[in-house]
């Protein structure tokens, strides 16, 4: 017995000022502002308005008309034939399935079948945004393994398994959760950013499910409807990925004579576990895609290599007289075998008009502007018989952040956020770290660069004090890339910098750092990505590469990309509910936010001997650690004592098991006590709680992994007595802290300073 149950959610839509202006006039505006509006299948709404407004925008005289499914039709012209051109919204994301009782939400994908490989793990600890009834996106992080947590753990969980797939919105229970707009059936996807790369190709999650709308945007704002011939409905349609459902619907109230579907190639349909590697098909391929982006229009078929005919003969024709690049490749069928519906014929004439792209489904996915601008001009002159030039202006350097210098003690929130903005990868590349650390000191604070390129700020003792020699140590790097070289097709060969868990950061945006701005592009996949037997590379020595949308190392350098500049993965301060807060880099941002909040507190004058140091290059060996302990000893001012602040990688974690790691969010500040550096003694341990009670300090203390900067210091005669604050999801682009950790930091620094 089958039961069906219906559920109606009402997402409403949040347009705001943006609908009272009247948008850009561009492909690469158009697709920026599509692109960049979440829509899962089902909950295509705000993709729907922002469409709507912008054909408004085109011409007001214009009717549009959005059906109950969010369908989005317009139509010009009148009579005999009518054509039908549409093009999908959706992309495939989730659905909020459930909610635990600690506040994080459990998810379901949609589609809920299809062949999207590594579509789960690529969302593994990234930054998400999640729909409410309201309209309104909220933040949250997904959960992932913290590396350092991982060693001798036997069984870690799959990230592809949706059983290990959690959503932490800060919230600490689900009343929380609940209370800041997240629930059932709440819509989620990706965090995402449009990226204009070189050379005409862009870069970010679903920009494959929605260049079609963009292409039929500026066919609309070149078209005069007098050219029209007949009748052409130009649409906008909804749940592509959950059957075609909306495509279906168009089709049996309209009746096209003819229809030109534009959106992505699809694949074929996942064999089952049972038949991928069984006897009677051992040998066989499953049919894939074969243009590379840069291919120009490609007609979509089930048989690609087999000869045009109908409408895609007529196009084929035309294409080759405008001198229009077209070829054939793979799609699956438009509309799926079987199914729960009824479906309406497919007219005798129709065709599906596709872009190459590359990682396609993945957050990383490119396509190149050129292939879109030549889909536009083979529409527009199949409708009218000329085509205006598309806009692709050329992609600009961005600019590195800039700060301004407080006049007052700022925030420790405002200060964290300052530094997750400021990149700076470990091996010689801190620079702009420590222009902001400096920028957000007090004017009074001078602190000298050594020659590892530590920050240092000492505050000398008054003669004859017999107080210990303090050194308290944040390191100012993240971890990263660098390029290691140009290959000869203009891609990017890169280098680690600092360890992380490979499916965090491939497949994804990637920035180049050079010395005339940041370059967007994309770190790639593995060779195989794609294919079911994939195994992620393992090894210390793997190389990695970068398209920044170069073709060659001539092109390269004339974006400004050299050998040596470093590469991140975008990062960005995000408020999650609550005093809790998700970005990439709070490894050791935090510990520099808390040294600046020590040193406004401190002020100029400090009757002992204080030296606080931002490091270089810890996630490379502690290697500014090293040199700065190296030239205290030179000088003979050995601390007696070294506080190094990092990271206690926390298992207050769905995914992490607490028998290791064991310090919570929001409960205070954590004493390292023993990480794969070092042992602190235990009396001092003892010592650190209780100047935590007088300082009003929440603290902790456990055990965790990792290294920290203070063991550089133990061949000198120091003890290290490791401080840090609770972190989820290590090393990864979502990790997660609780802002009142990093207040209760900068207490105990400030408390150590002045009376230890």
């Amino acid at each position: 017995m089958k039961f069906c149950f219906v559920l109606i959610f009402s997402f409403c839509l949040a347009l705001g000022a943006s609908a009272q202006n009247t948008p850009p006039s561009s492909l690469s505006d158009d697709l920026r502002a599509l692109v960049e509006i979440p829509g899962v299948p089902g909950y295509e709404q705000q993709v729907a308005a922002k469409i709507a407004e912008r054909v408004k925008a085109i011409s007001p005289s214009l009717k549009v008309v959005t059906d109950e499914q969010s369908n989005v039709t317009v139509t010009l012209g009148s009579g005999a034939p009518h054509r039908l051109i549409a093009a999908p919204m959706d992309e495939p994301g989730y659905v909020v399935s459930g909610i635990t009782p600690e506040g994080y939400l459990t998810i379901q994908r949609l589609p809920q079948g299809g062949n999207l490989p590594l579509f789960n793990e690529l969302y593994a600890a990234q930054p998400v945004k999640i729909g409410t009834s309201k309209g309104a996106w909220i933040n949250g992080a997904v959960a992932g393994v913290s590396i350092h947590l991982q060693p001798q753990r036997q069984h870690p969980p799959s990230p592809a398994d949706l059983d290990n797939m959690f959503i932490d919105v800060g919230a600490t229970s689900a009343a929380e959760a609940r209370a800041g707009g997240a629930d059932v059936l709440s819509p989620l996807a990706i965090d995402r950013k449009l990226y204009a790369m070189g050379s005409g190709r862009f870069t970010a999650p679903a920009v494959g499910d929605r260049f079609g709308d963009a292409a039929l945007l500026e066919v609309l704002r070149h078209t005069d409807p007098a050219k029209i011939k007949g009748t052409v409905t130009f649409a906008f349609v909804a749940q592509q990925w959950l059957g075609a459902r909306g495509l279906q619907r168009l089709i049996y109230h309209l009746k096209p004579d003819e229809l030109i579907f534009v959106g992505r190639l699809m694949r074929a349909a996942a064999p089952p576990p049972s038949a991928q590697r069984g006897p009677a098909n051992a040998g066989e391929a499953a049919p894939g895609f074969k243009e590379p982006t840069g291919s120009g229009v490609l007609i979509a078929s089930e048989k690609p290599d087999a000869d045009a005919s109908g409408l895609a003969a007529d196009l084929k024709q035309l294409a080759s007289q405008s001198s229009i690049a077209l070829k054939p490749d793979f799609s699956a069928p438009l509309f799926p075998r079987g199914g729960y519906m009824f479906q309406p014929a497919l007219p005798a004439r129709t065709v599906q008009l596709a872009v190459a792209t590359q990682f396609p489904s993945t957050p990383g996915e490119v396509i190149d502007g050129h292939d879109v601008t030549s889909l536009i001009a083979l529409l527009e002159t199949y409708l009218t018989g000329s085509a205006q030039k598309a806009d692709l202006p050329e992609a600009k350097p961005i600019s590195e952040p800039t700060h301004t210098h407080p006049q007052s003690a700022p925030s420790v929130e405002s200060t964290i956020q300052n530094f997750i903005e400021t990149y700076g990868v470990s091996g010689g590349h801190e620079a702009n770290m420590r222009q902001t650390v400096t920028t957000l000191l007090p004017s009074w604070a001078k602190p000298q660069t050594d020659n590892a390129g530590n920050l240092v700020l000492h505050w000398t003792a008054p003669a004859g004090s017999k107080s210990p020699k303090i050194a308290v140590v944040a390191h100012m790097d993240e971890i990263g890339y660098e390029v290691h070289s140009i290959l000869p097709d203009g891609r990017l060969e890169l280098e680690t910098k600092g360890g992380g868990v490979l499916a965090y950061f491939l497949g994804h945006a990637g920035l180049v750092h050079s010395a005339n701005g940041i370059h967007p592009g994309v770190v790639e996949l593995p060779e195989g990505w794609d294919k079911q037997d994939f195994q992620w590379p393992r090894g210390p020595r793997a190389m990695f590469h970068m398209n920044i949308g170069a073709h060659t190392p001539d092109q390269a350098a004339q974006m400004g990309v050299k050998q040596g500049d470093f590469v991140t993965i975008p990062k960005q301060y995000r408020k999650l509910m609550g005093n809790r807060a998700s970005a990439r880099a709070f490894d050791d941002r935090v510990g520099c936010a808390a040294l600046v909040a020590a040193t406004w507190a401190l002020g100029q004058k400090l009757d002992r001997d204080v030296t606080f140091i931002w490091s270089t290059s810890e996630e490379l060996g502690l290697e500014g650690a090293a040199a700065a302990a190296k030239n205290m000893d030179a000088a003979g001012r050995t601390p007696d004592y070294v506080f190094a602040v990092d990271t206690f990688v926390s298992a207050d974690s769905p995914l992490e098991s607490p028998r290791f790691g064991d310090a919570i969010l929001g409960k205070g500040f954590v004493v390292r006590a023993i990480d794969n550096s070092n042992v602190v003694p235990h009396n001092q341990v003892k010592k650190v709680l209780s100047l935590a009670g007088s300082a009003n300090a929440p603290a902790q203390y456990g055990v965790t992994g990792g290294g920290n900067d203070g063991a550089a210091s133990l061949v000198y005669g120091a003890t290290d007595v490791a401080l840090g604050w609770p972190l989820r999801y290590s090393h990864s682009p979502a990790e997660v802290i609780d802002v009142r950790d990093l207040d209760a930091l900068g207490k105990i620094i400030t408390a150590i300073s002045r009376s230890w």
